[in-house]
C-alpha cells in the first residue's frame, strides 16, 4: 500500500493506493470524502496517478506562498 498525505489550510488531502485482486485500486480523498477511485491493471497508469495528485498538491501550496 501507497498513501501520501498532504495537510494545508486546515484541508486534508490524501492518495492511497492498494493492491487487489483485480489490480490496483487508487482512491483521492479531501477532508475524509473520496474525490477520485478508480482501478488499474496497469501499473503505468497507477504511477502517472500518482504523479498528478502531487503536482495539483504542489500547485496548490506553491499558490499560498
Amino acid at each position: 500500500m501507497v498513501t501520501r498525505e498532504l495537510t494545508h489550510s486546515g484541508e486534508t488531502q490524501r492518495f492511497t493506493v492498494t493492491r487487489g485482486a483485480g489490480g490496483w485500486e487508487i482512491r483521492e480523498e479531501r477532508d475524509s470524502r473520496v474525490v477520485k477511485k478508480a482501478t488499474y491493471t496497469d501499473w503505468h497508469r497507477v504511477e502517472r496517478a500518482l504523479q498528478v495528485f502531487e503536482l495539483k498538491s504542489r500547485q496548490q501550496t506553491d499558490g499560498d506562498v
